[in-house]
């Protein structure tokens, strides 16, 4: 279910370069092997991305947050400090997953389609520069008990009401 989104995610890196921007992901490591100028990770519950009681840290010019946004209980204060890890001028990759079951790990709250994305996104200050969803009805059904790996014989088409995963990525204005 996230074999789109990740080749979208893998052409967006390629265009940086990476090896001239400073990077954090947030409660992850998919991207940690890219070679970044520098990188950092910050893991939950030492960091929490919904906890609006203190600025997150250093900023970055690229901040990848995947498959966290459904997880924390303030999606509202989470995009805030999303945008005070990000330096003025710096790009945001987030993704979450919208038709997909509940899995905790702390907690499950929330899903995004792509206009609630784009709307949390620009009202925590982003330039949202791009959009995309993924997903469709057999890979729904498909996904309804256990979480099956990606076969090439599996369809990718995509049908924009039944999206599976959303994911954009935004810029943080200069200033």
């Amino acid at each position: 279910m996230r074999e789109v989104m990740n080749r979208a995610a893998d052409d967006f890196f390629s265009t940086l370069p990476p090896e001239t921007h400073d990077a954090v992901e947030v409660s992850g490591r998919l991207r940690e092997d890219l070679p970044w100028r520098s990188y950092a990770r910050l893991e939950y519950p030492e960091f929490d991305l919904s906890d609006g009681s203190k600025a997150p840290g250093p900023a970055y010019d690229v901040v990848i947050c995947e498959q966290v946004l459904e997880h924390v209980p303030d999606p509202v204060v989470a995009a805030d400090n999303l945008r005070l890890l990000c330096r003025g001028g710096g790009r945001l990759y987030v993704s979450t997953p919208f038709m997909v079951k509940i899995h905790g790990a702390p907690g499950d709250y929330w899903r995004f389609t792509p206009d609630g994305l784009r709307v949390l996104l620009e009202r925590a200050g982003f330039a949202v520069e791009s959009i995309e969803s993924w997903g469709n009805r057999a890979c729904v059904r498909g996904n309804l008990g256990r979480w099956l790996p990606y076969r090439r014989w599996h369809s990718l088409r995509n049908e924009p009401d039944f999206p599976l995963m959303v994911w954009a990525i935004a810029r943080r204005p200069e200033g």
